[in-house]
């Protein structure tokens, strides 16, 4: 039988299976990464919230605030028990616990809210070539692939359901330090309905990708490295205007601080318009751990 669709099988894994009333499960997908994407999780977390909201409302998510409390195990399904929170005159809100193997893994709160008229103004997008002007990104050559763990050659040589164009790329096999900063545009490889929850829960996988990664730049490390140990805690998403995920969207991301072993990053993501769509933020452990080359240039001490 042949394999599904890159999309089609995306969105089938943010579609949750119903179990109870507030109590869904959900399906992970080995992608090569160390443990269950983030992505998946804040995306299906967001699938069980927008269910358990009342159509008629017409109240669409705003924001998500999440935190990664225990790395995912991806061969176990996920169960995501929502509690209704509040549904007020203007807002509804859900809290959402991600539990596996009887301990919880996640857990986020979303606001939705029914359009308004009001005041309004947005910061200006960066100016950046247009995505068709930009190159695809070269794969991992052959020689250099082989030289690499298993399970990371699974990572680099994956296919996935968004392609990228990077407007300054940067080598993450061989990272040089560089500032704090990064901007690429990204967009679904085929097109799909018009719905937008599912838009919203296809931008709140993506808004994980590269996000913590300009947190390294400035120190010329990487996750790739078998010394630098990364996890996600937490991740705030804010839902701004209407998007299409499978329209070319930028993401310009920006680290301002790195201390204590975390590092933070902020994304603003504009469509081709240059309307700013959405906003991100994330905190992450990043930890350098010293190799046996570095323990053995210190000094004994006498």
């Amino acid at each position: 039988m042949p394999n599904k669709p890159l999309v089609a099988e995306l969105i089938e894994l943010l579609a949750l299976e119903r179990l109870e009333e507030n109590l869904f499960r959900g399906q992970s997908r080995d992608i090569g990464s160390k443990a269950v994407f983030g992505g998946q999780v804040l995306g299906q977390a967001l699938s069980a919230a927008q269910a358990t909201v009342d159509p008629d409302s017409r109240r669409r998510a705003h924001s998500l605030h999440a935190y990664f409390l225990r790395a995912g195990d991806v061969q176990a399904p996920i169960i995501y028990d929502v509690d209704r929170t509040r549904d007020g005159g203007s807002f509804s809100v859900r809290r959402v616990s991600a539990i596996q193997h009887g301990k919880v893994i996640f857990f986020c709160a979303a606001s939705f809210q029914g359009d308004e008229d009001g005041v309004e103004h947005q910061a200006q997008m960066p100016e950046v070539p247009a995505p068709e002007d930009i190159a695809e990104p070269p794969p991992v050559p052959p020689e250099v692939m082989a030289t690499l763990p298993v399970k990371m050659q699974r990572w680099l040589s994956r296919e996935l359901p968004f392609e990228f164009r990077y407007v300054q790329p940067r080598n993450e096999l061989n990272p040089q330090p560089l500032p704090p900063r990064e901007r690429f545009w990204f967009r679904l490889t085929e097109k799909i309905g018009d719905s937008p929850e599912l838009h919203r829960t296809l931008l709140a996988y993506a808004s994980d990708y590269q996000l913590l990664g300009a947190a390294n730049f400035p120190h010329g490390i990487s996750y790739y490295q078998p010394n630098v140990q990364m996890a996600s805690l937490d991740h705030a998403l804010w839902f701004h205007r209407p998007f299409r995920a499978d329209d070319w969207l930028l993401y310009a991301i920006d680290s301002p601080t790195a201390q204590n072993s975390r590092g933070m990053a902020r994304g603003l993501i504009f469509d081709c318009a240059g309307r700013l769509v959405a906003s991100a933020a994330q905190e992450g452990l990043i930890r350098v751990v010293p190799t046996a080359s570095d323990v053995a240039h210190v000094p004994a001490r006498e």
